[in-house]
């Protein structure tokens, strides 16, 4: 019996008329609605014809991100009309499905609607397609609708499509969909009193996967106090499983709390998502949630919603090919969502977890999906829809051309697609698998080996990690779940079942049950190891490893993998200030399986460089797994190009200190650096950047005849260094003029210049300079040169670059302070007219 009652109390009636008018006249239309107005229930009725005005009976399919949504939107669809799911409503997700000959409306997850567009392109059979909450931006749903409106445009005109949103950008989606209309439904919104609760304690922010304790103990200090100051169940939003189980336990049960907590995320068992759903019977509940709470569900009985403001995305390091979610900060459109459902069905309020001030700093929508995911799923559904580089596909973001680039390498190497990027018939077939590209890979290779179904079993592990609980040890893991009796265990056997039948469908007599030979641990690490061949680690250490994409690895300390000679990584993340990734979830191989999974990075070379370590150039023939060295022998004759490679790089190691530099190499780079400082070109940069930017054209034939570092050492600069003069113009021959190395004084003396101290610099004995009125210049003139006049000893007495002042204005000072002490040598009262000397008075005598 159907529960008119109830349908016509949902607000989005009054927005039916509009939305059905829509698809009339333009096929696509994008549906606003509030949460709890009857977007997800009472819209797939009606326009499938099951209520409302009489009208023909219409094929409806709802796709919504989560497994969850999808369960419980096609099962109070069904109680709305008075059935069980499975009849005229049913439900398809990954691993369940519940449809029958009868069933017109159908709810899926967009991953199985993309799965049926793949097999189907026209989608035969059914007339309207609702994509539900696509404000959430996630990649599949994208996708989807931008296969849908290829289906539209080019093989169905026919087909209805409408995008359902609680709150979205409703222009660009209408863009997207041909200037589509947009229908706005008004909710019955009840007031929702913000509560700002902050920490008193400093609280550090989230990064990777990890929530600061202090937070979480806030957290549940927050959910106490909702109990004490409002009436009605308490909802609250927490990033991950972890912190929901860690916060469960700091709450204790309902004899210490008065109130029953319950665990509400994407791993819970059916039973608490369906008791969850179902409302309570007369005891207060406090539910534990991530987002999947946010918009696709209702939960029955709450005025209270605690929000801890963080969220989980997903996020790809495509430089060291991990993958991994990453605790944010919830955007305010979450924020406004996760309030909401307070105000669901009366009055309620929010207790935010953060200050007033901070709101202002949040991003204000998430981050779509494909902007920050792994894109290579995304990038075979594009290929084996016919467009590889999903240039044609219309999208309200293009992918990121680094993502999709290093997503094309992975299908490459894992033989998905050709060097043009277009899908081979293995790639065609790894799409039909449902699993991500890599797992695909090894499900395919695997069962060769391993068997169909141990396969299955170990790639089912790989689809959605494990509890911590049960270690980071694959094989072990493996046993655990076989014998486990709780929900995950569950649904690794559900999914392993669907991976074993999806593999027999596309791989026919090929996935036998073969490779009953191996044991669990060597299976387990096969398997792995196909699917992640670039994080095959070699030891390094104990419990450190090095993965060929040349990224370490480290393993926790009570782990059993530490004594592994090598290791096939399956899970792991890099801590934000961290060199290394933390192995999550591994397996124990040897080099045989290491070398035959990853033998695509197989490589055997000269290897001719510098050694930091020795100092001096090393010649080998190396062989290598990637960045892991498996063996090495000496080189005896090494290619001259390498040798001549290796040297300049030490040379541009350790600089140019590396050549024999005597006193006339450094004083000629010294003038060098001068000229080429105040003239410019055609004198030439000798600093030690220019140099070993371009070590060809002053050290070319010393490299050609060097092997090691000896051979450098020998060289002379000097030598090196007249190459870079400029003869060609002439201006070479000029360079004792410009630039002296010595200046003769009235002496007779030749003393040399010194260049080093950025202006030029004649250090001499004041007695040799008597008569000498003009100051010496260089450069042409433009430069003065600084005298550092010396006493009889060689110590400076006075410096100036105007001699005739220091004679009639500083002299008189300098005889009075020193004529005494250098009795012996002449102090005349006019300098300017003296005999300059060498010498002590009595050897002049």
């Amino acid at each position: 019996m159907i529960r008119t009652d109830v349908l016509d109390r949902l607000p989005v009636r009054g927005a039916l008329p509009a939305l059905v008018s829509a698809l009339d006249g333009h096929g696509t239309a994008v549906l606003c609605a509030p949460p709890g107005t009857g977007k997800t229930t009472l819209v797939p009725l009606v326009l499938a014809g099951l209520v409302g005005p009489e009208g023909p009976v219409r094929r409806v399919l709802v796709a919504e991100p989560r497994r969850i949504a999808a369960r419980a939107a096609a099962r109070r669809m069904a109680w709305l009309l008075g059935e069980e799911a499975g009849g005229r409503v049913g439900f398809t997700v990954r691993g369940e499905r519940r449809v029958g000959p009868g069933t017109v409306v159908e709810v899926v997850t967009t991953g199985v609607l993309l799965q049926r567009l793949q097999r189907d392109q026209e989608l035969s059979g059914v007339d309207v397609v609702v994509l539900d909450e696509c404000h959430e931006r996630h990649l599949d749903a994208d996708t989807a609708a931008a296969f849908l409106l290829d289906v539209r445009a080019a093989l169905r005109p026919e087909l209805r499509l409408v995008a359902a949103s609680a709150t979205t950008d409703a222009e660009g989606w209408a863009r997207l969909l041909g200037d589509a209309p947009v229908v706005t439904a008004e909710g019955v919104s009840h007031p929702v009193e913000t509560v700002w609760a902050p920490p008193e304690r400093a609280v550090r922010p989230p990064h990777g996967t990890r929530v600061d304790p202090v937070l979480l103990e806030h957290v549940a200090g927050v959910v106490r106090r909702a109990l004490r100051e409002r009436a009605g169940d308490v909802l609250c939003f927490l990033p991950g499983v972890g912190e929901i189980a860690r916060v469960a336990g700091l709450l204790g049960g309902p004899a210490e709390l008065g109130a029953e907590v319950l665990q509400v995320h994407g791993r819970a068992p059916a039973a608490v998502q369906e008791a969850v759903l179902a409302g309570g019977a007369g005891t207060r509940r406090v539910v534990l949630a991530t987002s999947v709470a946010e918009s696709s569900l209702t939960v029955p009985g709450v005025r209270v919603v605690v929000d801890s403001g963080l969220a989980r995305e997903p996020r790809t390091d495509h430089a060291r090919g991990l993958s991994a979610l990453a605790t944010v900060r919830a955007s305010r459109a979450a924020g406004r969502q996760r309030a909401g459902r307070a105000g669901r069905e009366a009055p309620g309020t929010v207790y935010r977890c953060w200050a007033e001030a901070d709101e202002t700093r949040l991003a204000a929508f998430p981050a779509p999906e494909i902007l920050v995911a792994d894109l290579a799923g995304f990038a075979l559904q594009a290929a084996c829809w016919g467009d590889p580089d999903a240039s044609g596909l219309a999208l309200l973001d293009p992918p990121p051309t680094g993502a999709l680039a290093a997503a094309r390498a992975v299908l490459t190497a894992t033989g998905a697609v050709d060097a043009d990027g277009r899908p081979t018939a293995r790639g065609h077939r790894m799409a039909r698998l449902g699993v991500h590209p890599r797992l695909a890979r090894a499900l395919l290779d695997g069962a060769a080996e391993v068997g169909a179904r141990r396969t299955a079993e170990i790639v089912a592990l790989l689809s959605e990690e494990p509890p911590r609980a049960y270690g980071d040890d694959l094989a072990a893991v493996w046993r655990a779940a076989r014998r486990g009796g709780d929900a995950y265990a569950a649904r690794w056997r559900a999914e392993a079942r669907r991976l074993e039948s999806a593999l027999r469908g596309v791989a026919g007599e090929k996935a036998g049950d073969a490779g009953g030979a191996l044991t669990d641990d060597a299976a387990a690490g096969l398997v792995a190891a196909l699917a992640f061949p670039e994080r095959v680690a070699r030891a390094r250490g104990e419990g450190a490893f090095l993965m060929v994409s040349g990224t370490g690895a480290v393993l926790g300390d009570g782990s059993r993998l530490r004594s592994a000679p090598w290791l096939a990584v399956a899970v792991a993340d890099r801590p934000v200030t961290s060199a290394s990734a933390r192995v999550r979830l591994g397996a124990v191989i040897d080099e045989h399986t290491a070398r035959a999974t990853a033998g695509a990075l197989f490589a055997e070379a000269e290897e001719v460089c510098w050694s930091a370590e020795r100092g001096d150039v090393v010649a080998r023939r190396v062989a290598r797994l990637g960045a892991v060295e498996l063996a090495s022998r000496p080189l005896s004759s090494p290619g001259r190009g390498l040798l001549r490679a290796a040297l300049v790089e030490g040379l541009r190691a350790e600089g140019p200190g590396l050549l024999r530099w005597n006193p006339e190499a450094t004083g000629l780079r010294e003038r060098l650096a001068f000229l080429h400082r105040e003239l410019g070109a055609p004198w030439p940069d000798v600093s030690d950047e220019a140099l070993l930017g371009d070590p060809e054209a002053w050290l070319g034939p010393e490299l050609d005849a060097a092997r090691r570092r000896a051979d450098l050492e020998r060289v002379d600069a000097r030598a090196a260094l007249e190459r870079l003069l400029p003869w060609a113009g002439g201006e070479a021959a000029r360079l004792a003029e410009l630039a002296p190395e010595r200046i003769e004084v009235p002496s007779g003396s030749r003393i040399r210049v010194d260049y080093g101290s950025g202006r030029p610099v004649l250090a001499v004995k004041l007695q040799e300079l008597f008569g000498w009125q003009r100051t010496p210049t260089v450069a042409g003139g433009r430069v003065p040169v600084l005298v550092h006049l010396l006493s009889p000893a060689g110590r400076p007495a006075a410096v100036t670059a105007d001699l005739a002042s220091f004679w009639r204005d500083g002299y008189r000072a300098v005889r009075a302070e020193l004529r005494g002490r250098y009795p012996r040598h002449p102090w005349p009262e006019d300098p300017s007219t003296a005999e300059p000397t060498r010498r002590a008075n009595a050897r002049r005598r």
